[in-house]
């Protein structure tokens, strides 16, 4: 296994990668607003992008960077369905915190 992922040490990667991981998760866990906890879940599938992406080239295999198409078009579709949720939920409920919702019901 190669150290250096265009002259990058490889520690380095995954330690940008657990931070990210690590602020998307205190945003999801923390954060009241349904907009910030997506983006903190999209911070959260990017991180994972990087580890994937690092190990791929560091291995010389093209399964990691072929996973990290599939995470992209699942994000790419939780940030759409996502996104008509909210705007349906902040049309009816005028707030897009999450305290508020406390029901599934209209």
């Amino acid at each position: 296994m190669n150290q250096f992922v265009n002259g990058i040490p490889i520690s380095y990667i995954l330690g940008l990668a657990g931070i990210l991981f690590s602020i998307g998760v205190l945003g999801v866990l923390i954060r009241r607003n349904i907009v910030i906890i997506f983006m903190s879940v999209e911070l959260i599938l990017n991180s994972v992008n990087l580890v994937f992406v690092t190990f791929s080239k560091a291995l010389s295999h093209i399964s990691g960077e072929t996973i990290v198409f599939f995470v992209m078009a699942i994000a790419a579709a939780e940030a759409a369905v996502g996104l008509a949720l909210v705007i349906a939920i902040f049309r009816h409920k005028k707030s897009t915190n999450v305290d508020e919702l406390q029901s599934m019901r209209w």
